[in-house]
């Protein structure tokens, strides 16, 4: 792309950087709304964070999260970076996650601490951990990094050296 063209699409894309992209609701009443230029803006300085983490074109990317506006800015990044997001639905299993993440040799994979359901805290990273753990255990490569996206302000388990906080590796962008 020239940098006539770039100068053009830019025009074309600020007066819509104001306009709402996606609103989300979620428990307990808890909304949030993103801009055109805010989410473009999370987008890409989570496919830096991404790359900084190595992740190159052609990768896949394992995405653990329910249904919360990073799942959209990790898609949107995955694809500044041509890589591959693998959606890993948070209903999964222990054995049938460790089965997957075994398979998928994934260099990244992106969760949350825990997430609201049905007016309940369920954990989303416990169950990814213990997914990881079972997984080394059958033989699976261990050398990888866990995004934690903070939804739910609780305590989490912590692996020095693999986890990292997701807002921590934005801001670093």
């Amino acid at each position: 792309m020239t940098t006539e063209h770039a100068d053009d699409a830019r025009d074309i894309q600020e007066p819509q950087a104001s306009q709402i992209a996606l609103t989300w609701t979620g428990e307990p009443g808890r909304m949030e709304e993103l801009t055109h230029g805010m989410l473009l803006d999370q987008a890409d300085r989570a496919a830096t964070a991404l790359a900084r983490l190595g992740v190159r074109a052609g990768d896949q990317v394992a995405v653990h999260l329910p249904l919360v506006p990073e799942s959209v800015i990790a898609t949107l990044a995955c694809g500044r970076l041509d890589a591959i997001r693998i959606t890993l639905p948070v209903s999964l299993t222990v054995p049938e996650l460790a089965s997957r993440t075994r398979e998928l040799g994934a260099r990244v994979l992106i969760t949350a601490d825990a997430a609201f359901w049905e007016g309940a805290i369920r954990p989303v990273k416990a169950v990814l951990d213990h997914a990881l753990a079972r997984g080394r255990a059958a033989g699976g490569d261990p050398a990888r990094t866990v995004l934690v996206v903070n939804r739910c302000a609780r305590p989490v388990s912590w692996t020095p050296g693999r986890d990292r906080w997701w807002h921590e590796a934005l801001d670093e962008s």
